[in-house]
């Protein structure tokens, strides 16, 4: 089972543990009256930050796999960040929330089988299969 990050502090008071997160700039939050003070001044979304493949950051856990063959390397994984297509499927929220769901699930097998039931998760594992393994 993978472990999860440490809990975040809120960013108003900076004293309680967050519970939310702006839905607006994503800043975490603790309380009505802290989303309160942090709306006095006006927030923007964050721009979608595009990492450049060497900056990328994977969660510091245990990766294990059955099929050592379902592992991709170092070049895929650069085709998959470098791709517009990608890139373009992960604005849509709600592939980001099945995403989350399955990668805070305590079953991520159970999750990702789920996951694979609904239309937009099951094109964008196509369109992830495509890049690393192109039909010739």
């Amino acid at each position: 089972m993978g472990s999860r990050p440490p809990p975040r502090k809120c960013e108003v008071c900076r004293e309680a543990q967050s519970k939310y997160k702006c839905p607006n700039c994503l800043v975490p939050y603790c309380s009505l009256a802290c989303f309160k003070k942090h709306k006095e001044n006006p927030c923007e979304k964050p721009l979608a930050s595009v990492e450049e493949p060497s900056n990328l950051m994977l969660p510091e856990r245990s990766y294990a796999v059955e099929a050592p063959s379902w592992v991709v390397d170092n070049e895929q994984l650069q085709l998959i960040a470098n791709s517009s297509e990608i890139r373009e499927a992960l604005q849509n929220g709600d592939l980001r929330r099945i995403i989350q769901k399955i990668d805070g699930s305590d079953d991520p097998a159970d999750q990702l089988t789920k996951a694979m039931e609904e239309q937009i998760f099951h094109d964008f594992t196509e369109k992830i299969l495509s890049i690393v393994s192109p039909q010739e």
